[in-house]
């Protein structure tokens, strides 16, 4: 049953992220990512795509059997060979489900299936009853769903829940929509499509635009209880909507979203740097909540409310995110507060003349030098040493 006050995690780092260019694991980092997923607290795993290679079957299989406290699914074409194969790989595991997915759109329908809307309904159908053969939990996307046209849509979706698909996915496959059409969307299938209350709507929004997580929170005030993620927002091109985002607009917006969740925000940070050990890359500093700029200030106005009340340029702790506590950066941006503060806490506490003498010195270091450094600032105390930096 539907639960109207909770945001359920899926978390496809292991099979949308892992698809990604630079972003393949191999089976020892799948598995330990899995672990990492349950103890940050994610509602499904997607681990794979079980037909795509005997590995990501292995790597699916695996997970399904050693990894508990969360439900297993495996992604699967709408496709007899597919969904066996799904439904093998995830039996292991005690809570599992088949995500199955078939284009709704025309352009898909007619340049990449080459059917007719007629034989995706069947197929549609089809596939959700041969699903449940193997799981009582199947999830039917609609690939490419905001490009859809919406009479079609009502009609694949009715088709779906029809048939006994206990999770709806409305996907927008390549980050086209905006957050006020993709809540509308939902809004119409929870108006129009019968027996929908009975089932759980889900968002899976891609970034091309830079609106996936706006999207994603719109569908959830749109009436989507789902959210489908990344750690990090890998995926495909531009990526997926970011689960530490979403987990952080939900934390510090609850006056908007009021929802609940199992995530452990604590985790965010750590399972954020576990995936950037497990693949070629990392968040960029800029990132929101998980960056390594992300609580770091070197702007002297910002360094200075800082410093007499973090909530001035903080809206959460780093703590609350699992990060070990807020940066400021000294740079050439930098004021007299932040300066008097790290010498304080280098045990060379200064007098007003002695702060002017050095921070005239400090901001000529910072002109020339990107990084500063705590032995940098040391030789500010005394000229010889700083002009010697300086130069």
């Amino acid at each position: 049953m539907v639960d109207p006050n909770k945001i359920v995690f899926f978390d496809t780092t292991l099979r949308d992220g892992e698809q990604s260019p630079g972003c393949t694991m191999h089976h020892e980092e799948k598995l330990r990512m899995a672990h990492q997923l349950v103890t940050l607290g994610v509602d499904i795993l997607e681990a794979g795509f079980a037909i795509a290679s005997e590995g990501d079957f292995n790597a699916v299989q695996a997970i399904a059997r050693e990894v508990k406290g969360t439900r297993i699914a495996s992604l699967a074409r709408c496709k007899r060979e597919d969904i066996e194969a799904a439904g093998r790989a995830i039996a292991p595991a005690p809570s599992n489900r088949i995500h199955l997915f078939l284009a709704s759109s025309d352009l898909h329908l007619e340049y990449k299936l080459r059917i007719t809307r007629e034989q995706a309904l069947d197929q549609a159908a089809e596939a959700v009853r041969l699903a449940l053969t193997f799981t009582d939990d199947v999830e039917f996307s609609t690939e490419d769903g905001t490009r859809t046209d919406h009479e079609f849509l009502l009609k694949m979706i009715t088709v779906a829940v029809q048939a006994g698909a206990t999770t709806i996915n409305i996907p927008d496959t390549v980050g086209y929509t905006t957050p006020e059409e993709y809540a509308n969307i939902f809004r119409m299938v929870k108006a129009r499509v019968p027996g929908i209350e009975k089932v759980v709507l889900s968002t899976h929004c891609h970034d091309d635009l830079g609106m996936a997580v706006a999207n994603t929170l719109a569908g959830v005030e749109g009436g989507a209880r789902q959210v489908e993620c990344t750690i990090n927002g890998i995926g495909e091109r531009a990526g997926n909507a970011a689960l530490e985002e979403i987990a952080a607009a939900l934390m510090v917006r609850h006056d908007r979203f009021p929802y609940t969740n199992n995530i452990k925000m604590e985790q965010l940070y750590p399972t954020s740097q576990m995936l950037a050990q497990c693949i070629s890359f990392g968040a960029a500093p800029n990132k929101a909540i998980v960056g390594a700029n992300a609580f770091a200030h070197e702007s002297g106005i910002h360094q200075h409310g800082m410093l007499a009340n973090p909530l001035t340029y903080e809206i959460m702790t780093p703590a609350s995110v699992g990060v070990a506590n807020t940066n400021l950066v000294l740079g050439k941006h930098s004021g007299r507060r932040a300066l008097v503060e790290r010498f304080e806490k280098l045990g060379h506490p200064l007098t007003r003349e002695q702060l002017d003498e050095v921070y005239h010195r400090f901001t000529e270091l910072a002109d020339r030098k990107k990084s500063i450094y705590d032995q940098d600032l040391l030789g500010l105390l005394q000229p010889d040493k700083a002009a010697v930096v300086i130069h």
